[in-house]
């Protein structure tokens, strides 16, 4: 009989308020995935092992604020859990760039299974200081990240996620240092929150929270999606994508801040953006989009945007413009 895998908790970088906890991680099997390996077949394997993952369902998992208070939660069929209270004083257990550390644990031992690091594990929210002046979202696959998801049939994204390293993919050129203006602001010191949101599934957070720590990207919230399984049953029709709620979410989270979308003009942003920037137009100081190298979805973009005058919008080749345009709106110094 083969020895079962031992089990963990992944916690995934949320945010709340000084009242508010969001939470969100999930249970599951210690594949053994290295991120660090090099060559072919081990690629391969940490790329299937990331997507066979085997989930911990409906068991009860137990979270410690650094203060000591406790708060109950169970997974679901998926391995999943989502912690979403109204809680008081959160604000006093940060540290001075806003991040609270908790740890997460199993309620009890499970018959027959090795529970990796003693059954503690650390995960982190973020709680924005009051200083902040604004909330910066930003999508991760082509907007700070080339994945490809332009190209033909889309090789270039199974190429460049299963063949590719977390520390040897390279960022769009200047994207690390203008989110770091962006989170500095107008004073150099105003560490208003950025926000990583994407159509990613969850089994790739590991490998996006890597490339952004790998490439200096200023710490901010990973916000990705469920796996959809493409034979599976369709979400229903006029449903928002996920990406979208989730910023919505953010956005209600923090109903006194505004926010700087960045995205890009290859697949769904556009029209996402838009639609948030139409509802919200009091809510969002800027739209900017990074141009894609395919000429047909461009043409569709740029007539989207055609005198468009409800936000402040730029398509961008690059961050350089980018930082222009900021500095000469006033969002950084």
């Amino acid at each position: 009989m083969f020895k079962k895998d031992p089990i963990q908790i992944i916690t995934f970088r949320s945010y709340g308020t000084a009242n508010h906890l969001y939470v969100k991680g999930r249970a599951i099997q210690d594949e053994g995935i290295d991120l660090s390996k090099t060559g072919f077949f081990n690629l391969i394997w940490n790329s299937w092992k990331r997507f066979e993952t085997d989930k911990v369902k409906n068991t009860h998992l137990i979270l410690t604020l650094p203060d000591g208070r406790k708060l109950e939660t169970s997974t679901d069929n998926q391995g999943y859990f989502l912690i979403d209270i109204t809680i008081e004083n959160l604000l006093s257990l940060t540290d001075a760039e806003g991040w609270l550390e908790y740890s997460i644990s199993f309620a009890t031992e499970i018959k027959g299974r090795e529970i990796q690091q003693n059954n503690n594990f650390k995960g982190e929210i973020l709680i924005p200081s009051e200083e902040a002046k604004f909330g910066v979202v930003s999508d991760i696959d082509d907007t700070i990240l080339h994945t490809g998801l332009t190209s033909f049939f889309k090789w270039a994204v199974i190429k460049n996620t299963f063949f590719k390293r977390a520390e040897k993919r390279i960022p769009l050129e200047g994207a690390a240092g203008f989110y770091h203006q962006l989170h500095d602001g107008k004073s150099g010191s105003d560490c208003n929150p950025v926000f990583y949101v994407s159509h990613s599934p969850w089994n790739l957070y590991r490998y996006l929270e890597v490339f952004l720590q790998k490439n200096n990207f200023p710490k901010g919230s990973i916000l990705l999606r469920d796996f959809i399984n493409p034979f599976g049953k369709k979400p229903p029709r006029g449903e928002k994508p996920q990406k979208q709620k989730e910023i919505l979410n953010i956005m209600k989270t923090y109903p006194k801040l505004p926010f700087i979308l960045i995205g890009d003009s290859g697949e769904h942003d556009p029209d996402i953006y838009i639609e948030i920037a139409e509802a919200h137009p009091e809510r969002i100081l800027a739209l900017y989009l990074r141009n894609v190298n395919h000429k047909r979805k461009m043409i569709r973009v740029k007539g989207l945007f055609k005198d468009y005058e409800t936000v402040p919008v730029l398509l961008v080749e690059n961050s350089k413009a980018a930082v222009v345009h900021a500095r000469e709106m006033g969002f950084i110094r």
